[in-house]
């Protein structure tokens, strides 16, 4: 276990950091932010203002700014890059330099600032489409796109810096679900709620696609989990993280279900066949970590803040939806 007390987050005014970062202050951890806040400003107000919590407004590509806020970083926990196969698409050359290239930077400073742990949020989608019933940690890595394959190759990258004094630990999370307070509405359980609450119509498009889920608050109670952990328990190990796989069919059925009212289903033809079963029994075997949530505890979750109005313009406001909000900034 690495003593407390400082943790840096980058991206922690995403979609899992803003969950994760309250969490975090409300152990007692003095907390940074780097996040260059696309997606509002408002996001960790609940927050802002704690004398344990800094924010930092910046890219991560900035060596410049990663040495003037990483020194006195006890761990890091990285999160920021652009998320997703379709957001990763719009530029390449864009994408890569900052998922990988600022990654490799990123690990130079922290082991130069003496940076004690370091906790890498990579992909399942790693694995890309494997035939084994349970995809494993002990799999190969075939990624299938230049996202996947960044996360893979940052893997490596990391894994290779890992020393004695610099802890290492990778989790390849499943698709995240739940409310947040930056959410994203362009991920399979949430896009379902929103269009069965929104429009009373749930379009699947293929449906027999298998797709991992871990609830937003397991996410990120996971993260504070593996920093007690004893040092021999995490070093240089790699977990999957998920709750159930489930057909996107059987997601839609879910929300039809746990909402409890007329919702349709509608099924459309897809060319998009990734399907992904992927097993989280090493991380409960070696670690007891298990998840606590369902995904019928995320729909609820969406459900209760629709009605709050907490989630307005859901289908129009591009900050729900990283592609939109790629298109429409420039971070060249």
């Amino acid at each position: 276990m690495i003593e407390r007390k400082t943790v840096l987050v980058t991206g922690g005014a995403g979609y899992v950091g803003a969950v994760l970062v309250p969490k975090l202050l409300g152990k007692g951890y003095r907390v940074k932010v780097i996040d260059l806040y696309l997606y509002g400003e408002e996001v960790l107000s609940a927050v802002r203002g704690q004398s344990n919590l800094k924010e930092v407004r910046g890219d991560i590509r900035d060596r410049t700014l990663l040495e003037k806020e990483i020194p006195g970083t006890d761990v890091i926990i990285h999160l920021a890059c652009i998320s997703n196969d379709p957001s990763y698409e719009l530029d390449p050359r864009l994408a890569k330099s900052i998922n990988y290239d600022a990654f490799l930077q990123l690990i130079e400073v922290a082991k130069k600032s003496a940076v004690k742990g370091f906790i890498y949020a990579s992909s399942s989608s790693v694995y890309g489409i494997k035939k084994e019933a349970e995809v494993t940690e002990d799999l190969p890595l075939e990624p299938l796109t230049d996202y996947s394959k960044y996360k893979a190759l940052g893997e490596e990258a990391l894994l290779a810096a890992a020393a004695d004094d610099f802890l290492v630990t990778i989790v390849r999370p499943s698709t995240v679900c739940g409310y947040s307070p930056r959410l994203r509405l362009d991920l399979t359980v949430n896009i379902l709620t929103n269009h069965a609450i929104n429009k009373g119509v749930i379009t699947v498009f293929g449906g027999e696609q298998k797709r991992p889920n871990i609830h937003i608050e397991d996410m990120a109670n996971l993260y504070l989990f593996l920093l007690e952990q004893p040092a021999v328990n995490i070093h240089k190990k790699i977990y999957n993280v998920g709750y159930e796989n489930f057909k996107v069919r059987e997601l839609a059925e879910k929300v039809k279900r746990t909402l409890g009212e007329k919702i349709d289903i509608v099924y459309t033809p897809s060319n998009d066949n990734r399907s992904y079963h992927v097993s989280s029994e090493k991380i409960k075997r070696e670690l007891g970590f298990a998840p606590k949530f369902t995904i019928e505890d995320a729909i609820l979750g969406l459900q209760a803040a629709f009605v709050a109005g907490k989630i307005p313009d859901s289908m129009t406001d591009i900050r729900y939806y990283n592609i939109k909000t790629m298109q429409a900034v420039s971070l060249k």
